[in-house]
């Protein structure tokens, strides 16, 4: 959700690539709670971080402690955040108690993400 709601909100001043350690195909109710809000992520697919290896980036962002704990080490002086959510995946109930969760975690992910990229790089 972070890599579709950067491209749709601040895709003028950043570009975002979402990479797991442990890559999944995005889950359904994330791209419906995506679409409710506007943002196509319909074509997305999930990525390996080893797509990546080799590529310089300014930022590397965390979303899951899992992701956390074993991401890699990367040089050049990029500036790494953790910035922890819930995993919507998770949830657990009928499909409506479901997108209450995911709705939440992208709102979550869609403000502090923001305000992380923005502050003070205007």
């Amino acid at each position: 959700m972070a890599e579709a709601l950067v491209h749709h909100d601040l895709g003028d001043r950043f570009e975002a690539y979402s990479a797991g350690t442990d890559p999944k195909p995005p889950h359904p109710l994330a791209i419906r709670v995506l679409q409710e809000i506007g943002v196509d992520h319909s074509t997305a697919r999930s990525k390996s971080m080893d797509e990546f290896a080799g590529q310089a980036f300014d930022f590397v962002i965390t979303l899951c402690d899992s992701a956390n704990e074993s991401c890699p080490l990367f040089f050049g002086g990029v500036q790494r955040a953790h910035l922890g959510f819930d995993d919507p995946a998770r949830a657990e109930g009928i499909e409506e108690e479901k997108l209450v969760v995911f709705r939440r975690v992208r709102d979550e992910i869609r403000t502090q993400v923001e305000a992380f990229l923005t502050q003070g790089k205007s």
